[in-house]
């Protein structure tokens, strides 16, 4: 399927190859037991996180951990910056970390244009390992950098990105009725087609004609005719073939 912005992009809850149990069974959820959780497992997901790939093996993230029973008050100086609708179901969660990312090449001080990629994937690692001890990581952009920044007095030379909550999974029947549903809700994932390519884009010409044409259909009473249409364009007939058949 040819991706455009008028298309009805797919997604299944299904997953369409093998992959690793821990990816299967990770979750960002809402819903956290108060059960602390312990060192040797806030060790283990650090270290994940120092294994990840990075530029130039730069590794330019940093982070400031906080456990809400051992430590309330830093605990609380990263639940400040946090928006109000994050607050509502953060507020139980034991273990707050901020990750940052050191903009700057520490080699050459130039600007390190991978340093947030780089970060993702050390999040990636880190997440994928709370999975395998049974721990939920839910990351969240919804906070105020610069009050997370003077709260922890972040040096100049790291940027805020996100705050990660983890924790035990919990009773979903504490939260809220709009975050129960989202929380009881299967995931859904957009189907591999929907953004994968084996094949370089098309001119924009091509693709106004193929917008246009994908418009038809939806309004076609003809089905065969909006089967064709539909495996025309995916097969990338050119506009004078499709207008030939069309005229």
């Amino acid at each position: 399927m040819f991706m455009d912005a008028s298309n009805i992009r797919q997604k299944s809850s299904e997953f369409q190859s093998p992959v690793l149990e821990v990816i299967k069974n990770r979750r960002s959820r809402r819903a956290y037991s108060d059960r602390p959780v312990e060192h040797a497992h806030i060790q283990s997901l650090f270290e994940a996180a120092r294994w990840a790939p990075s530029s130039v093996n730069e590794q330019p993230w940093l982070y400031v951990y906080a456990t809400r029973q051992q430590q309330p008050e830093l605990w609380n100086r990263v639940f400040d910056a946090l928006n109000d609708g994050n607050k509502i179901w953060v507020r139980l969660v034991p273990l707050l970390i901020a990750s940052f990312v050191r903009t700057n090449f520490a080699r050459n001080d130039r600007p390190n244009s991978s340093a947030r990629y780089d970060l993702g994937a050390a999040n990636a690692f880190l997440s994928l390992q709370a999975t395998h001890v049974g721990l939920n990581v839910h990351q969240m952009g919804g906070f105020d950098p610069e009050r997370l920044r003077a709260n922890l007095n972040v040096p100049p030379a790291f940027d805020p990105v996100v705050i990660m909550a983890i924790g035990y999974p919990g009773d979903a029947g504490v939260l809220p009725e709009n975050l129960k549903v989202r929380e009881l809700a299967p995931r859904e994932r957009y189907l591999q087609n929907e953004f994968v390519r084996n094949q370089s884009f098309l001119p924009q010409s091509t693709r106004d004609r193929e917008r246009c044409l994908r418009l038809q259909c939806q309004r076609n009473t003809e089905p065969h005719l909006s089967a064709f249409i539909f495996f025309a364009v995916d097969k990338h007939f050119t506009a004078i073939e499709l207008d030939e058949f069309l005229a």
